[in-house]
């Protein structure tokens, strides 16, 4: 090794710490993260919240509000979606700093875990709903945009209905299933029907939707999603246009308007979701699915969530930490500059 770059290496990092840096980004982004202590606060340590993020009660005052709905009432397979808020709070180490954007999104924003929507019933599931819409008016009359953890898909029915009361708004949904189905078993409340729901109550606009990495045996139930006007991206034909192709087509459909970000687990491959009550083979690989949000950058997203997560299924929690840095990926998307 060349005697002089050592001693020059020596003289400009031998005595630095973990919070030195000569690159201004950098610098600034650790001086966001240190705790008033001056140290790092240890990941493993202290009640777990999202993303470690501070946990208040009031929502007032807010940008964004991380927001668990345990709720799996509507399932059709698997239960214990309901604990997938709690697996996710679990989760450390993911963030705060995003080396793809170079920032710290909590840092950009006033934002803080919030906790769980109350629930009035364990039992029903129209009630739930109504309770998570109920919340949600709520939080949009502050002006607070939720991201939210569920729960299965049945929950950002209720959501929509409160973002798009006064004006449809557009979607980019990660998914194996359309979720356009009709009502069976003597019920349209279910997680295989949000979006036609939202279509049908008039706060999505199908038009200005996208639906990615759609496959297995329930495609024969998406007929509302193309008759709608949604853009729906088969795996067939993710795998054939590739991620770049896929994150233009979204950003074109979904255009310059208001747009909500939902992303089911089970749109990835159960090699890296296994924890979920509908796993699909064939899915998104992690990292496919991470490039697509990133790729979002600038949307006028409006909110966000990711649901599905049933960890009983899946004692490796991997389940739970793709879904932790996915709502990492979705708080940079509504906290970084457009």
């Amino acid at each position: 090794m060349d005697e002089g770059k050592l001693r020059r290496l020596r003289e400009r990092y031998g005595e630095r710490g973990v919070f030195d840096s000569d690159d201004p980004v950098l610098a600034a982004a650790a001086r966001q993260v240190q705790s008033p202590d001056g140290q790092r606060v240890a990941p493993y340590a202290g009640v777990p919240t999202f993303l470690d993020l501070p946990y208040r009660t009031d929502t007032s005052g807010l940008d964004v509000a991380a927001i668990g709905v345990p709720m799996d009432l509507g399932v059709s397979n698997r239960p214990g979606a309901r604990f997938g808020p709690r697996a996710v709070r679990t989760i450390e180490r993911i963030g705060p700093y995003h080396p793809t954007f170079r920032a710290v999104p909590r840092a950009a924003v006033r934002v803080a875990d919030v906790g769980d929507v109350p629930f009035r019933s364990r039992y029903s599931l129209e009630q739930s709903l109504q309770d998570i819409e109920n919340y949600y008016d709520a939080l949009h009359a502050l002006r607070v945009r939720p991201l939210s953890v569920g729960g299965d898909h049945s929950i950002t029915y209720p959501i929509l209905k409160a973002l798009g009361r006064k004006a449809p708004v557009g979607l980019v949904h990660i998914d194996a299933h359309c979720d356009t189905m009709g009502a069976f078993d003597g019920s349209k409340f279910h997680h295989g029907g949000p979006f036609r729901l939202a279509v049908l109550d008039g706060v999505l606009d199908p038009e200005r939707t996208i639906q990615i990495g759609i496959r297995g045996a329930s495609n024969m139930y998406w007929e509302f999603s193309h008759a709608s006007g949604m853009t729906v991206v088969y795996m067939e034909q993710f795998m054939r246009l590739g991620v770049e192709a896929v994150i233009e087509q979204a950003r074109s459909v979904v255009g310059d308007g208001p747009v909500y970000i939902s992303v089911d687990v089970d749109g990835f491959d159960p090699a890296f979701a296994p924890g979920t009550g509908t796993p699909e083979a064939g899915g998104l690989t992690a990292r496919e699915g991470l490039a697509l949000l990133r790729g979002l950058r600038g949307l006028d997203i409006v909110g966000a969530d990711v649901v599905e997560v049933a960890p009983e299924y899946d004692p490796s929690t991997n389940t739970s930490l793709l879904a932790a840095q996915l709502l990492f990926e979705e708080l940079a998307l509504m906290a970084l500059p457009h």
